[in-house]
């Protein structure tokens, strides 16, 4: 699944759009390294977003396999570290 409709269907993000400014912006990585909006996520991967004063980590621990999920499922596909 690209990073980009990973981010909006966990919930991290609130429109895809808003995940994919955010993606070219440089401000989300994938173990350390920026990636594009294309870019696949797998199953233990680590994504980090750069917030103007501070960052959070998630390790993916599923992939949705629905284009949205309900908020109360988030704990299932990622996990803040």
């Amino acid at each position: 699944m690209r990073i980009d409709k990973f981010l909006n269907s966990v919930n991290i993000t609130k429109r895809r759009s808003v995940a994919q400014d955010m993606i070219s912006n440089g401000v989300v990585l994938i173990n350390d390294v920026v990636v594009k909006a294309s870019k696949n996520v797998a199953v233990g991967d680590v994504i980090t977003i750069n917030y103007l004063n501070a960052a959070k980590k998630y390790q993916v621990l599923q992939l949705p396999t629905t284009k949205s999920t309900p908020k109360s499922l988030q704990d299932q596909y990622i996990k803040e570290l």
